[in-house]
């Protein structure tokens, strides 16, 4: 039976639905506004409502009579999506709710109804034997291969989008990658627009085959056109937050620096030794002196990590 593996991590939050060893769904959380959340504010131009606390959201449309700088509640309908440059604003709508946060990842597993497993640094690292690396791998570098052929996954600010390769005929590897990029949106998390680019299938009929292979694979709600004679789909998939993707790429040094502390935290006693890192991980890692003291805490020790010096 499926279960989700769950860790409060230090700067992040992960978990992974795992089923016959193998990981189907793959979260992280980082520290900020949830999908949800009920917070007060006040209405500034264009629809902008400044957050307390800090942040900002962009309201989907302004109650009638409300003029600018006036306080409105709202609640939070769509997360912040990085984007290189700059963010989009979280998405929001009037509410006459209380303020509340909204359900983090640990409440929305355990809301799934499959059992819940909370992992330890010193258990049996569960997530790495189910394949964790390589899972954050295929998000980084967008790799992702199937039997017969390859998707390379890319991240843009309209879209994502799969590029289908292979070795196979088209009808066979069209027909073999739609189940495999259904697998990687749900493993990912990937949501909004989507786009495939399957080899090109002249023939109606087998376009509509590998439509129907993508229908039966990808849980509903979604929405999509059919395969054109290019061989594009597109998908519209309801969006809450970053998909796994966006958010490694939007910080690399930062993931791989909380990557670090996780296998940090899983080093044996005795800890005399300095533990080294590349020196954006360092730096990474000094300008967030919050995760170094929690790593202390968790430890019982003061571990010393130091800069490569030849990255110098």
């Amino acid at each position: 039976m499926a279960e989700w593996l769950y860790e409060a991590g230090i700067g992040e939050a992960r978990a992974a639905l795992v089923e016959h060893g193998r990981i189907l769904e793959a979260r992280i959380e980082l520290p900020g506004l949830r999908a949800g959340s009920v917070i007060a504010g006040r209405l500034r131009p264009e629809r902008r409502v400044e957050l307390d606390g800090g942040g900002e959201a962009l309201l989907d449309a302004a109650p009638r009579g409300l003029s600018e700088g006036r306080p409105i509640t709202v609640r939070i309908t769509r997360e912040a999506i990085p984007e290189p440059g700059r963010a989009k604003l979280a998405k929001a709508v009037a509410t006459d709710e209380p303020p509340a946060p909204g359900p983090d990842l640990l409440e929305r597993i355990r809301a799934s109804g499959l059992p819940v497993r909370q992992l330890r640094a010193y258990e049996p690292d569960a997530l790495e034997h189910a394949g964790w690396s390589e899972v954050l791998e295929e998000a980084l570098t967008g790799e992702i291969a199937f039997p017969g052929g390859a998707l390379r996954m890319a991240v843009t600010p309209a879209m994502t989008l799969f590029d289908v390769d292979g070795s196979l005929d088209a009808q066979a590897l069209a027909l073999a990658a739609a189940p495999a990029v259904a697998r990687a949106i749900i493993r990912h998390d990937v949501a909004g627009s989507i786009g495939i680019d399957f080899p090109t299938l002249p023939d109606k009929a087998a376009r509509g085959a590998v439509a129907e292979a993508l229908d039966a694979a990808l849980p509903k709600p979604f929405e999509r056109t059919a395969v054109n004679g290019f061989g594009f789909l597109q998908i519209i998939r309801p969006r809450l937050r970053p998909s796994l993707p966006e958010l490694l790429r939007a910080d690399p040094p930062g993931a791989a620096a909380r990557a670090e502390l996780r296998r940090i935290e899983r080093l044996p006693p005795p800890w005399t030794a300095p533990h080294i890192v590349p020196a954006a991980i360092h730096r990474r890692m000094a300008a967030h002196p919050g995760w170094r003291e929690e790593l202390t805490r968790r430890m019982g020790a003061a571990i010393r990590i130091e800069p490569d010096e030849r990255d110098a």
